[in-house]
């Protein structure tokens, strides 16, 4: 396992499906028609499925000044035929320079369904809200010769996460999608907020709410 400090090895593999799909398509109502009906495409390319490390993603991002969905690869390449860096700490993305132009200029948020964590034992957890059918986890992306990529941020567990790991993606509120993406000004602060407690669900013990 690489041992970079700002490599954060928390479980790679998300879900999307069709409500993710008709949620994205709630954000992108009011974007103007040219650019609404590109990301409307890309929209209609999800599938129902998992969604692991090197495998392109909808992800939303801003364009010409409006937010649209639009397809990226998860994960950066590493160095020297390394493994592929699929995640970056909040605490020091800005620090970094293989993530400072992305936190800077390309910030984008991933849509999920639900996410997956193993635990020591490795037994399976899936993560969801019980108040929205969809997460948005925060990312940034970093364009390479062969298209954009992008990784997800991760940041301390809250109380629902750390019965299973340390590490949590960084979930956003449906109001800072587009501060996220959009207003530079709030991102130091972002980066610092304790995500909202999500739901665990298990196959091994009853189902646990937080």
């Amino acid at each position: 396992m690489c041992r970079q400090e700002w490599v954060t090895f928390m479980c790679g593999r998300y879900y999307v499906d069709d409500e993710t799909a008709r949620e994205i398509a709630k954000l992108l109502r009011q974007m103007e028609e040219r650019q609404r009906q590109a990301s409307m495409q890309a929209v209609g390319r999800i599938v129902a499925g998992d969604i692991h490390p090197g495998q392109e993603a909808p992800v939303l991002a801003e364009k010409d000044g409006s937010l649209c969905c639009g397809w990226q690869r998860w994960g950066f390449p590493g160095y020297e035929g390394k493994k592929l860096i699929f995640n970056a700490r909040c605490e020091s993305v800005l620090g970094k320079p293989l993530f400072r132009a992305g936190i800077q200029h390309r910030r984008i948020v991933v849509p999920a369904s639900w996410f997956y964590e193993w635990n020591p034992r490795k037994e399976k957890n899936t993560f969801c809200r019980n108040d929205m059918p969809l997460l948005f986890m925060a990312g940034l992306g970093r364009r390479y010769e062969d298209g954009e990529h992008f990784v997800i941020l991760t940041t301390a567990a809250n109380a629902s996460m750390k019965p299973v790991h340390d590490r949590m993606p960084l979930i956003l509120e449906r109001q800072e999608v587009a501060e996220w993406i959009f207003h530079d000004a709030k991102t130091a602060n972002i980066l610092h907020k304790t995500p909202c407690l999500l739901e665990r669900k298990t196959d091994y013990e009853q189902l646990s709410l937080f």
